[in-house]
């Protein structure tokens, strides 16, 4: 009996303490997260926004460097629809 109890508040006690571990690693990666340490420098490309035309093709907006591109995904082979104007030129 004696080491039956053993056993288990040793199981008791590893999973506490890897349960306190994955705890300490979430709450110092979104601390991290906070103080903006995850974002990368001289960010040139984002996406912007996707539209579901149907249940396999989308149109997606990226930028890159100020600059729009919608592209047309899902079908056969992506296809470049166009680059957008640049954000800062008049229209």
């Amino acid at each position: 009996m004696t080491e039956t109890a053993s056993l288990i508040t040793a199981g008791l006690t590893a999973g506490a303490a890897l349960i306190a571990v994955l705890a300490a690693l979430i709450l110092a990666g979104r601390a991290a997260r906070a103080a903006g340490l995850g974002a990368r420098a001289g960010k040139r490309l984002a996406l912007e926004e996707t539209l579901a035309l149907d249940g396999r093709r989308r149109v997606v907006l990226l930028r890159c460097d100020g600059r729009g591109l919608l592209l047309l995904t899902g079908g056969a082979q992506d296809v470049v629809l166009g680059w957008l104007p640049d954000e800062g030129a008049p229209r």
